[in-house]
């Protein structure tokens, strides 16, 4: 049985890859950060109890910025593949915390490298490095394609090009099989809410609702490549399962506006939206909807390093026999997309409610789905 370690576990591409991986047969290592709130959220579907017979999901308590801690979990795991999935991984918060983002997506990954090379593991250990279309930023080339040139325009940038750069090394200078993802935009219902497509669908469906009044954007007309980030997550397995390294473009080949999605939101809502007015000045008005809800969404400031020209051309139909992955359906159903009901041996798993928010109060109302997992996790159900 093959044995991956994931870093990142607890966020959208962790949860997916874990699932995916789990369904290959693997044996399933994650590293999860210590935190005063729950927040493996994503996984509690997979989590199987340690004191069961042979388990195949395992947590270790671990943080990028500890390179002992990193060691140990190596030299117990000994895995056949490691994915480095965890990053402080926005964009704008990197402005307002460059050293801790420089010390955890930069320097988390040399601890990883170097771990595994110490262990003396490089010969049987594959590696998977998280890569991003951040590092193009000011484009060079369009499309883009593994050749491009970088050109980072934020702390985060940066800092992945750091890991781009010396996992290319730890593969030249050791013999490591070591590659980069480059993947561009990717998305699910599990995205966190501070990306753009989540705060779209849960703000349009706050004004559906009746919660909220007004979503509040940026620049309406910035162009990205979206796909699924389940598809993703088989990219990056099928990178390590490649004869030889190499580094790889992931993307679907497809550019769309941040209007589209907004317009694509509002309709799988039953809303149809007016726009009018230009620049900071344009508005959304909601024309027609079953239900209250207030006056559409407000176009915010355009933001000038917006990235502009991003469209990749990579060598991802080589490894995986196709480039383009995912649709714009397949992003906005999340009905195609919920945690599984039967578990893995067959047993009918409880269902939880999600939380209801008070429009009076605005807090989570919990009739009896998360206090139902809060006491799994007190008396050792679960991990907290």
């Amino acid at each position: 049985m093959k044995r991956a370690l994931i870093t990142g576990i607890t966020g959208q591409d962790g949860s997916y890859l874990a699932e995916f991986l789990l369904a290959q047969g693997y044996e399933v290592h994650g590293i999860k950060r210590r935190a005063s709130q729950f927040n493996t959220q994503r996984i509690d579907h997979l989590y199987e109890d340690p004191h069961d017979h042979d388990p195949r999901f395992h947590l270790h308590y671990g943080d990028l910025s500890d390179s002992s801690n990193l060691t140990r979990i190596l030299s117990e795991v000994r895995p056949d593949e490691v994915y480095n999935l965890a990053a402080q991984s926005h964009v704008g918060v990197s402005f307002e915390s460059p050293e801790y983002t420089a010390d955890i997506d930069a320097l988390g990954t040399l601890r990883l490298l170097e771990a595994i090379r110490f262990l003396g593991l490089q010969e049987t250990t594959r590696f998977y490095q998280a890569s991003t279309s951040e590092l193009y930023g000011l484009v060079q080339e369009i499309p883009q394609r593994e050749t491009t040139p970088f050109h980072p325009r934020s702390p985060y940038a940066v800092a992945k090009l750091y890991a781009y750069w010396i996992t290319v090394n730890y593969r030249e200078a050791y013999g490591m099989f070591a590659c980069n993802g480059i993947l561009f935009n990717h998305e699910s219902p599990r995205r966190g809410e501070t990306f753009v497509t989540r705060k779209i669908t849960r703000g349009l469906a706050n004004i559906a609702m009746g919660l909220e009044d007004c979503l509040y954007m940026g620049n309406l007309d910035a162009r990205r490549d979206w796909g699924h980030a389940r598809d993703y997550v088989r990219m990056q397995w099928l990178m390590l399962q490649q004869d030889a390294p190499e580094d790889y473009v992931i993307a679907t080949g497809q550019q769309h506006s941040v209007r589209d999605f907004v317009q694509w939101s509002a309709a799988a809502l039953g809303l149809t939206l007016a726009f009018e007015g230009s620049g900071v000045d344009e508005v959304a008005r909601v024309e027609r909807v079953a239900g209250p809800v207030g006056p559409g969404g407000q176009a915010g400031r355009r933001d000038p390093a917006d990235r502009s020209g991003l469209f990749p051309a990579g060598r991802g139909r080589d490894a995986a026999g196709r480039r383009h992955a995912g649709t714009r359906a397949a992003w906005l159903d999340a009905r195609d997309r919920r945690t599984p009901d039967v578990r893995r041996d067959g047993r009918r798993r409880p269902r939880h409610r999600a939380p209801v928010r008070d429009a009076a109060r605005q807090r989570p109302r919990d009739p009896r789905g998360l206090r139902t997992i809060a006491r799994m996790r007190q008396t050792g159900g679960m991990p907290a």
